[in-house]
């Protein structure tokens, strides 16, 4: 009995043999017990390496995949508004070529945003009087020539949201017929008297 208690005998059975299935007949084998423990252990080993991720570990995969979003976000709102400042401050600079072109055409007299884009110097998205393209409201003042004066304009792009997380800019842009330039604002509107960009 000593001999039973720290072995085990196990019966491999076969299936009768045949053509296809050519096995060998039954036999018994006696195993120490010890090889069923080392065997069990190495299954289960087998079957914890092969489970998959635990609770923690898929927090953590999470937590870093938010992580990269918050950052990403926060770049592509940042990559947005510094486009749309550049396309208002280009679009500025083109309108005072268009306002040029058009007083040559007009005996001195500036257009409007609805006479430039009917001259076809604008596209159709700045009819109105404060059209808003690309995140910026454009605005416009036009004052006619008289004998006092001659003819003016003034155009500003101010952005439609200048402050939080869906600013589309955060600089105001200014020009007109008494400067050479393009000015610039942070943070408020923009005049004669700023910097220039």
């Amino acid at each position: 009995m000593g001999k039973d208690a720290e072995s085990a005998r196990i019966c491999i059975f076969t299936v009768k043999p045949t053509k296809i299935l050519k096995l060998r007949p039954a036999k018994f084998v006696i195993y120490p017990v010890g090889v069923f423990r080392h065997n069990n252990m190495n299954l289960r080993n087998r079957l914890r390496d092969q489970r998959g991720f635990n609770l923690i570990e898929l927090m953590i995969v999470i937590a870093i995949i938010g992580l990269l979003i918050g950052v990403g976000s926060l770049a592509w709102g940042a990559m947005i508004r510094s486009g749309n400042e550049t396309a208002a401050a280009q679009i500025l600079d083109r309108m005072r070529t268009y306002q040029a072109q058009f007083a040559s055409r007009n005996r001195g007299k500036f257009g409007s945003f609805d006479q430039l884009i009917e001259s076809g110097a604008l596209d159709s998205q700045y009819a109105g009087d404060a059209p808003v393209v690309n995140g910026y409201i454009y605005s416009m003042e036009i004052v006619d020539p008289s004998s006092a004066a001659p003819a003016s304009y003034k155009i500003w792009a101010d952005p439609q949201v200048a402050t939080g997380i869906t600013a589309t800019g955060n600089r105001f842009f200014f020009t007109s017929s008494a400067i050479s330039g393009i000015k610039a604002k942070q943070g408020e509107k923009a005049n004669e008297n700023d910097p220039s960009i």
